[in-house]
């Protein structure tokens, strides 16, 4: 099958989101679309990132292979790698 430019259309939207450094490291939540498309990618991100501190250079390799992985699927995500700064009142 001959690859094209064209996007692939978002079938779901998911959120990796940081634990902290005591492992399970990772949570994966679909937010919106195909659960079951959903449920088969979180199989394949916990396999890649559950035991990865996010500071663990493998990570960041692992965070590019994730990504292409939910582009090829269509899955739009989000990463909250909990390092955004807290707002003081």
């Amino acid at each position: 099958m001959p690859e094209t430019d064209e996007p692939t259309p978002t079938r779901a939207r998911a959120r990796i989101r940081y634990l902290g450094p005591v492992a399970p490291h990772w949570e994966v939540q679909i937010t919106s679309g195909d659960r079951r498309l959903g449920e088969v990618f979180a199989q394949r991100v916990y396999a890649r990132l559950l035991m990865l501190p996010v500071h663990d250079p493998q990570f960041r390799r692992n965070q590019a292979r994730v990504e292409r992985d939910a582009e090829r699927e269509g899955i739009v995500l989000t990463w909250d790698l909990g390092d955004e700064p807290a707002l003081d009142d």
